[in-house]
């Protein structure tokens, strides 16, 4: 913040209550906070350490269980338990130079959607390099035989409780005004306008919008009507200091290039975070990659078929996952299907005709939460009225149906929990659908499809996927259909494995349910 800005604000109080008008108490605490010390860093600051404290905490955990798993054989070895524990406290740095050398203390800053199962991977492999040079080491000083079931224990516990610590640090984390950020919207458009609505329905991504920034700002639609205009492209920079702007998203500004580069040029020089939504967002997604000819960038966009390796990987893991969930769920099973026939007349199940793969029919299995003979028409209209992306949502801020006339007691709560789709496992198990891919799709529906939309019918249908563990009913059946797109175009095994491991998240939390 300039001395300008900061006397501006401090000693204009005309200038504070024209901005209040504008802007909304979240903002002005937000910097009144920071201006007066209370909150003295920004989420880079937060963030970083609260890491590195939970990653020191998780390998001390795993360091002390592998410690007392093998207290009994200490007499055994030839380092003293003193010893071991002052070389662990000496290695600590690093370990965290290791998970600095991964980027797994820099994608928050970035990222505003970045969680701990991200950053699986890249602990898994930074832990393991790790453990492989501790091995070496006591293999060099003769060690090595009675070291490895200790390191083995060791490697395997420190995945665990550095997982478990980093998700807990940023619960924490997210609950400190620092953590979050300021942003403003360069571009008051469609697609400025719908930035706006997703960061305002997930707050757990810490982002505050300000404002829009645009010189010809269109009509705002009703979800977002509350978020003011600051003015025209020019006075962003006056902006950023004002506010203690950190983050900036330009998103189809109606602004020349020439003003838009100049721009973004003066921003660099603000340490501010710059986020561009790119021509063409529809079509580019994680797997997108950067080359280049001369200098110039080109925006590869991957290949949506999956090889027979990869078909290989992903049928294994739905079968294996299909056959532990039922197993495990047996009980429930019953118990739900025992539930739903004494709570209302008709059958335990819901049958009715999807299409999967390449536009093929199956039947998909449900456990029934509606009266027997409910009339599909609502949800045909419901369809055609949500397909826009300027939908407005519900008073509850959710695109859902509501169905409360037609949906049995113990429906509801199979709703509320997600269990009644369980009975899908079956359908995993036969093969026509996966634990993880698109939302199984009804013929009807297709009616309403942009061409790109049918490359979802590319892999299975799936359990859960990217639409339920991202936004659920926060997002209008338009917007559901490009997140199924994207996941076609965007697949890897590693994908699979984040978003099955984040819906538990979403249930428990019970997001987007009636």
């Amino acid at each position: 913040m300039s001395a300008v800005g900061r006397t501006a604000w401090l000693e204009e109080p005309a200038l504070c209550d024209e901005w209040s008008e504008l802007v909304g108490p979240r903002t002005l605490e937000i910097v009144d906070q920071r201006r007066n010390g209370r909150v003295p860093h920004n989420r880079r600051w937060l963030v970083r350490r609260a890491l590195i404290v939970a990653d020191v905490i998780g390998f001390a955990l795993a360091f002390a269980t592998a410690e007392l798993a093998f207290l009994p054989l200490n007499n055994t070895d030839n380092v003293r338990p003193a010893t071991e524990v002052f070389l662990f406290v000496a290695s600590l740095p690093v370990w965290i130079f290791v998970f600095k050398l991964y980027g797994l203390y820099d994608r928050d800053e970035e990222r505003t959607s970045h969680t701990t199962t991200d950053d699986t991977f890249g602990i898994f492999q930074a832990v393991t390099l790790s453990v492989w040079g501790l091995f070496l080491l006591t293999w060099i000083r003769g060690l090595g035989d009675s070291a490895v079931p200790k390191l083995a224990l060791f490697w395997g516990l420190a995945i665990v409780f550095i997982a478990l610590t980093r998700a807990l640090a940023r619960g924490v984390a997210r609950h400190s005004i620092a953590y979050l950020q300021n942003a403003v919207i360069l571009g008051a458009g469609d697609v400025g306008q719908l930035v706006a609505r997703k960061f305002l329905q997930h707050p757990e991504y810490g982002v505050n919008v300000v404002g829009f920034v645009d010189d010809d700002p269109k009509v705002r639609r009703e979800d977002v009507r509350h978020v003011a205009v600051l003015g025209a492209g020019d006075r962003l920079p006056e902006l950023v200091d004002t506010f203690d702007i950190e983050r900036v998203i330009v998103a189809f500004s109606p602004a020349r290039h020439e003003e838009l580069l100049e721009l973004v040029h003066d921003l660099r020089k603000l340490d501010v975070q710059i986020d561009v939504v790119p021509r063409l967002f529809e079509a580019i997604g994680p797997k997108t990659q950067l080359h280049e000819v001369e200098g110039l960038p080109l925006v590869g966009l991957p290949r949506p078929q999956q090889s027979a390796w990869a078909r290989f990987c992903k049928r294994s893991l739905d079968l294996i996952g299909a056959v532990i969930g039922l197993v495990l769920t047996a009980p429930l099973f019953a118990y739900i299907a025992a539930r739903i026939k004494l709570d209302s007349k008709g059958p335990v199940f819901f049958r009715q005709q999807r299409l999967g793969a390449d536009l093929r029919e199956f039947t998909v299995l449900k456990f029934r939460t509606m009266a027997v003979g409910s009339d599909s028409k609502a949800h045909q209209d419901y369809i055609r009225q949500t397909m826009d992306s300027t939908a407005v949502a519900n008073g509850n801020g959710l695109y859902k149906l509501d169905n409360d006339d037609r949906v049995t007691r113990i429906g509801a709560w199979l709703r509320r929990a997600s269990l009644d789709e369980l009975p899908q496992l079956i359908n995993v198990l036969r093969g026509e659908m996966s634990l993880v891919g698109p939302r199984p799709c009804l013929a009807y529906e297709t009616e309403h499809f942009a061409p790109h939309h049918f490359e979802r019918f590319l892999v299975r249908p799936g359990l859960t996927g990217l639409w339920q563990v991202t936004a659920r009913a926060r997002s209008t059946f338009g917007e559901a259909l490009d997140m199924d797109v994207a996941y076609v175009r965007n697949w890897t095994l590693g994908l699979d494995l984040r978003l099955l491991c984040r819906t538990p998240l979403q249930v428990f939390a019970h997001r987007g349910t009636v």
